[in-house]
């Protein structure tokens, strides 16, 4: 189904009940054909050189062998390493191996220490794979990244998780694709943490298999379409009054610029009013963004209007006390930072924020998830999914977890994978940016896990249209992100308008 994504144990049963209806080999045939077409449209121009598909022990092989054997019937010079294992393989693979022996596909023993090729195809490894890569397969993959020429992942990049993204093991290693076509379904895997890396563009080919054998997920790779019902052109007869304030409430000593920038990010995101809540003395005024106001932290009314706390708070007795005020507070609010930091410090605060029925997000990097889980930022990145979905559970808030293909997740376990963005937004500040979008969002209206969504994306598209126009991701800075923010919302706003 369209954005779905599913687990490995989800797609065994979606397997499952395809072969019901299926003779067997049927699903292995489908994707070797799927990927010798797809094969075909990335060599384009370059079909006179060879193919090399490497074909490992297991089902993953017999797609390669499969592909290998369709590619050869297509007039393609296709060469498979073909690497057996110590088990039998299953009787699909076996007869896959026949086929491709039976035609014109040439069988080497070695990879060739350099080679001409057009493409290389990864069939090493499927979606089940559960220990780490060990020698043999490591050298193999390890002489991949020297080749200069498209690869191609079947269902996975082999030595990926598919669940979780990471790479599997300490010390694993994973094939590094440009290209990934997957089968009967994308997987979470492909779209956050080391898979962005390793998957490159992703393909996903259903192989036939109809809706009837595919259940919708809980988990899905995020579009606008989340929170395009949220974008209107504004009306003429409106003032500033009619968009919200937004209260940025951090600033300690030292730290000034996280909450100027975050409030920046609100300024152009549309909010009405913005207003820089300082704990410490401070500057009184932005140079840059003088329409953005100043005021001491304990002069802020914080009820019925739309808080952001933490940018640059620090860990003080009086952060302490605007956090919960902020929290006893019936505003909207957005949680960032040192704020995140206190909360997983006290029991009594994460009690507070579990007991708030106002919209609240939540917007931690790994480092600050960890301390809200009592773990470590390995341990969050080892499984992003299931740490946004237990903090969601934990703090009854919507959870938008930082980071390559940031994770968003609803108390009730619903997830989304946000695609935007690039390596340009690692840099000092663009989160408190980020934090900044999510809070002029609620503060015009938008429920808190259209928000949350609406920032990552608008977030995310802004850093890619800095890129697309020249500036990074090298050196990309958080200040660029607020006005190209303001360009990809008010473009997303006139799509929205053409649509209708």
């Amino acid at each position: 189904m369209d954005n779905h994504l599913y687990t490995v144990a989800q797609l065994c049963a979606i397997e499952a009940s395809a072969y019901a209806e299926l003779a067997p080999g049927t699903l292995m045939q489908r994707a070797g054909a799927a990927a010798a077409a797809f094969a075909m449209e990335l060599l384009g121009q370059r079909r006179d050189k060879p193919v090399l598909v490497l074909a490992g022990p297991g089902n993953n092989g017999g797609d390669a062998l499969e592909m290998a054997a369709k590619l050869a019937d297509d007039g393609v010079d296709a060469l498979v390493l073909h690497l057996p294992g110590q088990r039998d393989a299953s009787n699909e693979t076996a007869s896959a191996h026949e086929r491709a022996r039976a035609g014109s596909v040439g069988f080497i023993d070695m990879l060739p220490p350099d080679g001409d090729w057009g493409l290389v195809v990864d069939g090493l490894f499927g979606i089940g794979l559960s220990r780490p890569i060990d020698d043999e397969y490591r050298e193999i993959i390890a002489a991949l990244a020297k080749l200069r020429c498209p690869v191609l992942a079947l269902d996975v990049p082999s030595g990926l998780d598919a669940d979780t993204g990471a790479v599997v093991g300490p010390d694993g290693v994973a094939v590094r694709a440009t290209h990934t076509i997957t089968f009967l379904g994308d997987k979470p895997g492909l779209h956050t943490a080391d898979g962005r890396d390793h998957a490159g563009l992703v393909h996903v080919d259903m192989l036939g298999v109809g809706p009837a054998h595919v259940p919708a997920s809980q988990a899905r790779l995020g579009t606008d379409a989340v929170f395009a019902h949220r974008l209107a052109p504004r009306r003429q007869n409106t003032h500033k009054g009619s968009f919200g304030d937004v209260v940025i409430v951090g600033g300690a000593q030292g730290m000034a610029g996280a909450p100027v920038l975050a409030a920046r990010g609100a300024l152009f995101a549309g909010a009405g009013r913005v207003v820089v809540a300082m704990l410490d003395p401070g500057p009184g005024y932005d140079s840059v963004q003088p329409e953005i106001m100043f005021r001491p932290a304990d002069d802020v009314d914080m009820d019925q209007r739309t808080l952001v706390i933490g940018p640059g708070m620090g860990g003080s007795a009086g952060a302490m006390r605007m956090l919960a005020r902020a929290l006893e507070s019936d505003s909207a609010l957005v949680i960032d930072a040192d704020a995140i930091t206190l909360i997983g410090a006290s029991v009594e605060l994460l009690a507070r924020l579990a007991a708030r029925k106002a919209p609240t997000v939540l917007t931690p990097h790994p480092l600050e998830g960890a301390r809200l889980l009592g773990l470590d930022a390995v341990a969050v990145q080892a499984d992003r999914l299931g740490a946004a979905r237990e903090m969601a559970r934990r703090t009854g808030a919507t959870i938008l977890l930082k980071g390559s293909g940031s994770v968003l997740a609803q108390p009730d376990g619903e997830l989304v994978i946000n695609p935007t963005g690039n390596a340009g937004l690692a840099t000092a500040g663009s989160g408190d940016v980020l934090a900044g979008i999510c809070g002029a969002l609620l503060a015009q209206g938008w429920p808190a896990w259209e928000a949350a969504n609406g920032a990552a994306w608008i977030h995310g598209a802004a850093a890619d249209l800095l890129v697309a126009n020249g500036a990074g991701p090298i050196g990309l800075t958080a200040g660029e992100l607020p006005p190209a923010a303001r360009a990809v919302l008010n473009m997303l706003v006139a799509q929205a308008a053409d649509a209708r």
